[in-house]
């Protein structure tokens, strides 16, 4: 039994007390409690990669911040490594992968991955997770979408443009979809295993969503994300495209429950676009944390306005930044919290 079900409560469109809220990224480096775990450690990976660790990261934020949810710690990245291309994490530079994918023989290579087998310390650090926070407030699982992962693959690192992957689409469609299925595959295995190992809620990230155009963005994306949340009926889904403003009519199609929207797309005109029949989650510029605890307050109160107070997920547009005052995300999060009850009672 969850004690706290806002969040739930709100993807599924049931009427709430007030908004639920939490933060993307609010597991990590924000919090000191964070910081000095990590120093401990080897380097990311090996907090990944070891379930008590990245279960107890994952409860920081509930207990320091206070918010309506937790989400497991873990990476995008780890789809592609159980798939059998290794990465490395670059301290100051972020993601990298040694070998890439280019060709058809280097697909083939590519298994589709066993979740227990080949991510068995996600599933556990999500079980360790469930037994301690005891009901307290839901935990979300989450996957990259196969085309943000494809990016990596392709590319071998961060940029800007991921111009080698968008040049396969171009230049060798077939093989683009070749990949893509298998990380499809694998995706809809690791994110049913997580359901099964107790995830109550899945968001799917699809982190480069922005830098393909229309056509691409619906062949080459939206089609494999419609495919993960076919094959998830059984807890409420959110899709989180950064950059897809393009794309919400698609996403108005998906059989998802929530859709999450950036900072710089419009909560109204995305209302507009997508309708009644999901919860939007977003969207308050991260940089908006910068300022001082009064403009966090009022920032906050107009994005609730924006939003209305039904089917609404209260969150930023991206992740949080790692050097933000956590004081500032407390003023975040108790605004939403006191602001958003206000005014579902009709007192302001």
């Amino acid at each position: 039994m969850i004690k706290n079900d806002l969040i739930l409560r709100a993807a599924r469109g049931e009427q709430t007390e007030r908004t639920p809220v939490w933060l993307m990224r609010q597991a990590g480096r924000i919090l000191p409690e964070y910081r000095a775990l990590r120093a401990r450690l080897s380097g990311f990976k090996e907090l990944v990669e070891t379930p008590d660790l990245a279960a107890e990261v994952t409860i920081q934020p509930v207990d320091a911040l206070d918010v309506d949810a937790a989400i497991i710690f873990s990476d995008i990245l780890v789809v592609p490594d159980a798939m059998g291309l290794t990465y490395e994490m670059v301290e100051a530079r972020g993601p990298l992968f040694p070998e890439t994918v280019r060709s058809a023989a280097d697909i083939q290579k590519l298994r589709i991955a066993d979740p227990e087998e080949h991510l068995g310390y996600v599933l556990e650090a999500i079980r360790v997770t469930k037994r301690a926070l005891n009901g307290r407030v839901p935990l979300i699982g989450f996957a990259g979408a196969p085309w943000t992962i494809l990016a990596y693959m392709v590319e071998g690192h961060g940029s800007k443009t991921f111009s080698k992957a968008r040049r396969m689409l171009y230049a060798e469609p077939a093989l683009a979809h070749q990949l893509l299925e298998k990380i499809t595959a694998t995706t809809i295995a690791y994110l049913q295993a997580q359901v099964q190992a107790g995830a109550n809620l899945i968001q799917v990230f699809d982190s480069w969503a922005g830098i393909l155009p229309p056509s691409h963005y619906r062949e080459f994306s939206t089609r494999y994300i419609a495919q993960i949340c076919e094959a998830l009926p059984d807890v409420p889904v959110t899709v989180f495209a950064k950059g897809a403003f393009f794309a919400l009519e698609d996403f108005a199609q998906l059989d998802c429950q929530t859709i999450g929207l950036d900072w710089n797309q419009d909560p109204r005109a995305a209302r507009a676009i997508i309708g009644d029949n999901y919860t939007l989650q977003g969207n308050l510029d991260p940089c908006a944390l910068y300022g001082s605890p009064e403009q966090v307050q009022a920032a906050t109160i107009e994005m609730l306005r924006q939003f209305g107070p039904q089917r609404h997920i209260a969150n930023l547009g991206h992740g949080v930044y790692p050097d933000t005052d956590p004081a500032n995300v407390r003023v975040f999060i108790q605004t939403v919290k006191e602001f958003s009850a206000l005014a579902r009672e009709g007192t302001i």
